[in-house]
């Protein structure tokens, strides 16, 4: 199974149970392009994980804490995305401009690398998520930027 394959499983098993609801607000994922370069991020609340995923990937489930998933991918020679690992740095703006940094952690499964980070959600907000990706081997830092409402 390839990268882009596994980041798209884990994005589903974790956002399975708000499969209804995302897709209207919120895709199973979403990804930024530059180059040979990709950057697939999702945000959810951690309340709709089920609560074996939850423990599995060590999730605080609770109705006032979200999930920011992001893993980068570079095209190798034959046009084949491969996983890459990164140096991420993240932060959230609430509706009330409150700055906050998310921090991220590696998870490694196979060939697959992602980053998982828990940040406070205080419904209703949309919150606005800027992702800042150094690829191991590239001098160069990407930027993937979007937002996200949450409901109660």
């Amino acid at each position: 199974m390839n990268i882009f394959a596994n980041f798209t499983l884990v994005a589903s098993l974790l956002a399975l149970p708000f499969a209804a609801h995302a897709a209207q607000t919120n895709p199973a994922e979403q990804v930024v392009k530059y180059g040979n370069i990709e950057i697939h991020y999702n945000a959810m609340p951690t309340d709709e994980l089920q609560p074996e995923v939850a423990k599995n990937y060590h999730i605080e489930r609770s109705r006032n804490r979200g999930l920011l998933t992001i893993a980068v991918l570079r095209k190798n020679k034959l046009g084949v995305s491969e996983p890459v690992s990164a140096v991420i740095t993240a932060t959230v703006v609430n509706l009330n401009s409150q700055l906050a940094e998310i921090d991220m952690r590696t998870v490694k499964e196979g060939s697959a690398v992602y980053y998982l980070g828990e940040f406070r959600i205080t419904p209703p907000d949309t919150l606005k998520f800027n992702v800042s990706a150094k690829p191991a081997g590239e001098t160069r830092k990407y930027q993937a930027e979007f937002s996200r409402p949450f409901f109660q």
